[in-house]
């Protein structure tokens, strides 16, 4: 869907008798915790508790990169301003393009925007060290809205860290109602964030949790979708009506753990989010296809040749002749995973399994090639969201309708 307009972000003058409404808990959906700081609030996906846990340069950005986080408030706001400050990751002499923010009214995107200051955080692949390069607040401005009262959503960059600094609306703005729609809770690794997407609304739990009429928490977590305890009990913790976990690849990346360890690790992640949630339906879905690493094991590397081209690329650095002494692949990855989901299923009827080729496999890979070898573009990210939600959320899927209230 094309937005009906993308409006001029930053600079500019500012509408007339636009008035600030403070943005509170109430006004953000998608995050786990807002963190005060010196310029306004960090939306958070993983609560302070699992952050104190692990030190990880990786999961902190990954976390703090609102994919899923989104302002929603109904108003008859023609004129709507938001302030933040940004912090664009890049790697050194390799372009990338300003975060997007989507702003959608009633449930339709109508308009687009950039914000073009902030914080640089510039990444030495060479040696992966940065250096974080200060910048000023940017302003993002979406003008020309409908004058009727309606419901408005403003979803954040999936891949740009983002502090809120201001709203500003020139016409009163409150909080957005309870639709008594069901809440799907999703973790997985970058792809699931939305690595390489087009936009936050484009990425694939984005575009089948509009497919699906679900409110999406989106806790898909680039690089670090390591089966780590403290994930498993945020997610344990979170209301939610529907629960996917997209698993598998990132242990593979960085070549984590052997077989020996995964079935374990699985077996007790799923253990520890069924404690707060039993009854929920709970679907394991497994890595979808990645040729570099369907037969031979990690760890995944960046391709130097690849990178000096400016296109960077991923290969897979570990050795095929390895797999029998235990290393993962992503063939033995769903091996186990089935099996994990069918013996488990016999005592846990609201437990369910897909196949992450499914939903992108190797006739999808020779139409619709990865990239970077490890990450989807986006006609394939909306292609995964819409067979997701066929398979979840279509007539006999493990997320059709009734679903109950979260609680």
């Amino acid at each position: 869907m094309s937005p009906a307009h993308r409006p001029a972000s930053g600079g500019g003058p500012a509408p007339a008798r636009t008035a600030a409404t403070p943005i509170t808990a109430a006004l953000v959906r998608g995050a786990a915790a807002l963190e005060r700081t010196r310029h306004g609030l960090l939306p958070h996906r993983l609560p302070a508790a699992a952050r104190a846990q692990c030190s990880d340069g990786q999961l902190a950005m990954a976390e703090s990169q609102p994919s899923g986080v989104r302002l929603a408030f109904r108003t008859r706001a023609t004129a709507v301003e938001l302030d933040t400050l940004p912090t664009k990751r890049v790697h050194a002499g390799v372009p990338r393009p300003d975060g997007v923010y989507d702003l959608l009214v009633d449930g339709r995107l109508t308009a687009q925007g950039t914000a073009r200051g902030g914080n640089t955080l510039v990444v030495d692949p060479a040696d992966w060290s940065s250096e974080l390069r200060p910048g000023p607040p940017a302003t993002v401005r979406f003008t020309g809205l409908p004058g009727a009262a309606k419901d408005v959503e403003i979803w954040l960059p999936h891949d740009e860290t983002t502090e809120l600094v201001a709203l500003r609306t020139d016409a009163p703005v409150e909080p957005l109602p309870d639709r008594g729609r069901p809440v799907w809770l999703h973790h997985g690794s970058s792809i699931s964030q939305g690595s390489t997407a087009a936009s936050p609304t484009g990425t694939w739990p984005a575009v089948a949790a509009a497919l699906g009429g679900a409110d999406l928490v989106n806790l898909g977590l680039g690089g670090s979708a390591l089966l780590d305890p403290f994930t498993a009990r945020a997610l344990r913790d979170t209301p939610a009506d529907l629960i996917s976990l997209k698993v598998g690849v990132n242990v593979v990346n960085l070549d984590l753990m052997r077989r020996r360890a995964f079935g374990p690790a699985v077996h007790g992640f799923l253990d520890t989010v069924r404690e707060g949630r039993p009854d929920v339906p709970l679907l394991v879905v497994s890595p979808i296809l990645c040729p570099v690493h369907e037969d031979t094991p990690g760890p995944t590397a960046l391709d130097a040749a690849s990178l000096a081209a400016g296109r960077p690329a991923f290969r897979a650095a570990g050795d095929p002749r390895e797999v029998p002494a235990g290393k993962l692949t992503l063939a033995v990855v769903r091996e186990e995973l089935a099996r994990i989901v069918r013996e488990r299923s016999a005592d846990d009827p609201h437990l369910h399994h897909l196949d992450g080729l499914a939903l992108y496999g190797p006739a999808d890979g020779a139409a619709l090639p990865l990239p970077d070898n490890l990450h989807p573009d986006a006609a394939t990210h909306r292609l995964i969201g819409e067979r997701f939600a066929r398979h979840a959320f279509g007539a006999g899927g493990p997320f059709a309708a009734p679903h109950r209230p979260a609680g």
